[in-house]
């Protein structure tokens, strides 16, 4: 960032703040009348346009008219966020919602983490985006098939932890909505041993190889685990801002959003940093000059496991967001860690390496301790119906 080198600096930094501080809040250009009304009454209007001028020379302030008062530019956000960096204030009414929601005891961590991003979502009005590590000891709890075509079924599946999944299955047959609905109380057989189904033979041959292949799909995904979970929301909330109703600026803006991989970069370099980051205006790639990202880490047991972000305009509100921020870490961290220890979960960050299926000791469906695709308990159930 270039720094402010005028002779007399410190008044130099007061009039960019109160200039930035004033279109934040009302998005028009500011005059040095303007200014000079909200607490600069004891600096001339003159004087406010020379500092002005200089300001824009710097490349702090731009004027869209000759007559016109200034806007800041994102170098201007880019002070005025670096200057309120440290704060924590939050609004007490945001504070007790976001406690209320988040101090839970719960197990489905997954679902929690959704339900979380969508809170801060909803308090924010902007786009949530939140890394997660892996949590073990999940288990399938529900699977549901959906016809596509003749030979094609979405497979969905639900974890103990509320973690929903899907995959594309292939059966030889074209299988009516009755045998789907019997293949289902089959899979709900093998998980809890219970009720076994009447199947034909040829739906029991396409139950066992759905079965095998979903299992095998969930293991492979569970145990090659080299990115962190990305949960995202929010972002149709960001069409009520005057920015976003221009097409290039809301094209960037979703372009960002789904791009995944870049926004998995920037939150893993808010966690490295164990503290607020924020990139603003150009320092996003492909141009995002009307955009900001915010981001702050979580921890469990103290250590950073993951960060969530907020994609917001550039003309935001910058130190409440902040404090909310710090604040929605410190009550998710708190809860997660507890939850954590109460449960006896735990947890596992991304690892480059890829499985090698060559290995004789990665009997994965067999030997694996934290990929309960079945309870042990209701194996050992279905194991002795099996015998019987």
């Amino acid at each position: 960032m270039v720094l402010l080198k005028t002779p007399r600096e410190e008044k130099s930094k007061a009039i960019l703040l109160g200039i930035t501080e004033l279109y934040l809040l009302h998005g028009k250009p500011i005059g040095s009348n303007t200014l000079k009304e909200n607490g600069f009454n004891h600096i001339s209007s003159a004087t406010i346009r020379n500092y002005f001028a200089k300001l824009e020379a710097q490349g702090f302030l731009t004027q869209q008219h000759t007559s016109g008062g200034r806007i800041p530019t994102p170098l201007a956000y880019k002070f005025y966020a670096s200057y309120h960096i440290e704060t924590t204030a939050t609004n007490i009414q945001d504070v007790k919602i976001l406690k209320k929601a988040l101090h839970q005891d719960t197990k489905e961590i997954a679902r929690y983490l959704e339900q979380a991003s969508e809170l801060l979502s909803q308090i924010t009005q902007s786009a949530v985006f939140l890394s997660s590590p892996r949590f073990d000891q999940d288990h399938i709890v529900e699977i549901k098939l959906v016809k596509i075509d003749n030979d094609r079924y979405l497979c969905v599946f639900i974890t103990d932890f509320g973690l929903i999944q899907t995959e594309v299955l292939y059966a030889k047959k074209n299988l009516s909505r009755f045998s789907l609905k019997r293949i289902e109380h089959y899979f709900h057989f093998r998980m809890t041993g219970m009720d076994p189904p009447q199947l034909n033979q040829e739906e029991e041959e396409t139950a066992l190889a759905f079965y095998r292949e979903i299992l095998l799909r969930y293991v492979i995904n569970d145990s090659n685990f080299s990115k962190e979970d990305i949960y995202k929301t929010g972002f149709s909330k960001l069409l009520q801002f005057s920015e976003f109703q221009d097409t290039t600026v809301l094209a960037t803006g979703i372009s960002l959003f789904e791009n995944t991989s870049y926004i998995r970069k920037l939150l893993q370099e808010c966690m490295n940093a164990k503290d607020l980051r924020f990139w603003i205006g150009n320092d996003l790639e492909k141009g995002g000059a009307y955009i900001s990202v915010i981001a702050f880490p979580y921890f469990i047991h103290s250590k950073p496991v993951g960060s969530v972000a907020l994609l917001v305009p550039i003309r935001t509100s910058y130190p409440k967001l902040f404090g909310l921020l710090r604040t929605f870490s410190s009550i998710l961290s708190q809860t997660l860690t507890r939850n954590l220890y109460k449960y006896k979960i735990t947890y596992r960050k991304p690892q480059s390496k890829q499985i090698d299926l060559k290995k004789s000791d990665l009997l994965y469906l067999s030997q694996s301790d934290h990929l309960l695709l079945e309870d042990q308990s209701l194996r050992r159930t279905h194991g002795k119906a099996k015998s019987r």
